[in-house]
Order: C-alpha cells, then sequence, then structure tokens
C-alpha cells in the first residue's frame, strides 16, 4: 500500500499545503519515510491524515473562483467504526464550504471497502452545498453497491458516466466543466 501515491500530475497548479485556506497549509511531507498506516498496512507519505484511522486524502485541486474541489480518497471508507463521514464533512468539507465550495469531485479508486452506519452527515452536507453537487468519480463497483444499499446516492452522485472515466488527461477546469455539463443535464 505504501507504493499507492495520489495523483501528483496538478500539483505545479495547486498543492493544499501552500494554500493559506486549505484544511492541510502549511503541512510538510517526508518523500520516504511512511508514518500513517491502514490496518498496520503503511501508506505512501503524501496522503493526508484528516481524523480517521483508515481513510485519508489528497485535495488535488480547488477553484475558489469556480467553488470546486477534487479531493482523492484512499483506504477503507468506515462510517460504522470509525465515523469517517463525520470526519471528512467536519474536517474537510465544512472549511471549504466556508470557502464556497458547493461542488466536490471525489475520486475513489483507491477506496477498497465501504462500511455504513446512518446517512446524517451526508444529509448535512448535501443541505450545505445548496445549488452544488457532489460526485463520486471511479469508486469501485463493491464500494457503491454498499452506498447503494445505505441510499447514500440520493445525496452524492454515482453516474455511470463518471465510473469509467479517464480523470487523469484532463485539466482541473476541463474536469470540472466536463463533470457539470453532465450535472447540469441531469439536474435539467
Amino acid at each position: 500500500m505504501h507504493l499507492i501515491e495520489p495523483f501528483d500530475l496538478w500539483k505545479r497548479l495547486y498543492t493544499a499545503e501552500e494554500d493559506p485556506y486549505s484544511p492541510f497549509y502549511g503541512r510538510h511531507y517526508h518523500e520516504t519515510e511512511c508514518h500513517n498506516t491502514i490496518y498496520n498496512y503503511y501508506i505512501h507519505p503524501q496522503w493526508d491524515e484528516f481524523g480517521s484511522s483508515t481513510l485519508y486524502i489528497k485535495i488535488l485541486f480547488i477553484s475558489y473562483e469556480k467553488h470546486y474541489a477534487i479531493i482523492e480518497l484512499m483506504g477503507e471508507w468506515n462510517d460504522c467504526i470509525y465515523n469517517d463521514i463525520m470526519y471528512l464533512k467536519r474536517n474537510i468539507a465544512d472549511v471549504l464550504l466556508s470557502h464556497h465550495i458547493n461542488h466536490f469531485i471525489l475520486i475513489g479508486e483507491n477506496v477498497l471497502n465501504f462500511d455504513y452506519s446512518d446517512d446524517s452527515y451526508y444529509e448535512e452536507w448535501f443541505d450545505d452545498i445548496e445549488d452544488g453537487w457532489i460526485v463520486m468519480l471511479n469508486f469501485r463497483d463493491h464500494v457503491l453497491q454498499e452506498m447503494k444499499k445505505a441510499h447514500i446516492d440520493y445525496y452524492l452522485i454515482f453516474s455511470p458516466v463518471f465510473q469509467e472515466m479517464n480523470w487523469r488527461k484532463h485539466t482541473p477546469d476541463s474536469l470540472f466543466l466536463f463533470i457539470n455539463e453532465k450535472m447540469k443535464k441531469w439536474l435539467g
């Protein structure tokens, strides 16, 4: 697991540790020393800890002008035992919402599992974004199935068009524009 790195080709455009509005402003990273673990497996030191012991993130890009954030996730999303959605909502989404971010692109290729508790934080996040959206991009089928069983698809967008997308070929703005156009059509 220590070989799975967050996407870094947009670093020349944005880094959360240099953004004074980011929850990770001022963080320093070691390139080779792994400190964080998921179930006793070390993970790459570039992943950011935000309160969960099984889920880590990397804010890949934020546009304050266009009101969107692109966030990559890694690990196990476990609401049942660790209440990961509470940490994600309180420590990440609420900070970004306070800076008028209301479009969230969550990239989940490296989310290995999902365990459900309840939907109160999802509902709160959904209510807080008003005219925005939360799109799940490239999550594994079994993770999406578990989320659908929990009816979280009421709050988060799981469209098939977003599940096999080669998002790495895009710039952050072109990815946002593509998703936003699809969302405009979908929301009518």
